[in-house]
């Protein structure tokens, strides 16, 4: 089971770049939630968003917050990418929802007159947590590294 998580293409730097790109864009969100950085409310604030506002439980909360905080460093070093991939599209999809965005618009409110983000901010990242969920971490990725080391 070990060796399914880290599979990947080892020579990819297609899922290289998708790896980066996607663990630097989620990362600051999670910085947001877990140590109040870039303007977040850090870890008591979200936590008490998500268990009182949007009513999820706290196990959720807490997973949610590592997924986007360290897990997002895990991604960016290719370490367990398969998995990150699959949590992180189990996050997005959850915010999507619950953060009632794919009701209010397709579109992000750029100009403030909406009266909420759209989903179109989802939907890129969707899609790269999707692949690296499917075919791994790529090039230059410790899972890479791993599966040379195990065969």
């Amino acid at each position: 089971m070990f060796k399914q998580l880290i599979n990947t293409d080892a020579n990819s730097a297609t899922l290289f770049a998708l790896r980066i790109v996607t663990a630097i864009t989620i990362f600051p969100h999670g910085a947001q939630k877990l140590l109040g950085w870039f303007g977040g409310y850090g870890y008591q604030g979200t936590m008490q968003y998500f268990t009182q506002t949007v009513q999820v439980p706290y196990l959720i909360g807490l997973l949610v917050i590592l997924g986007e905080s360290l897990g997002m460093i895990a991604l960016f070093f290719g370490f367990a990418s398969r998995f990150m991939g699959a949590s992180l599209t189990i996050i997005l999809t959850g915010a999507s929802f619950l953060g009632g965005h794919y009701q209010r618009s397709f579109f992000m409110n750029w100009f403030g007159n909406q009266p909420g983000e759209g989903f179109e901010y989802f939907l890129p990242l969707l899609v790269c947590s999707v692949i690296l969920a499917l075919k791994g971490g790529g090039k230059w990725s410790i899972d890479a590294w791993l599966q040379k080391q195990l065969s």
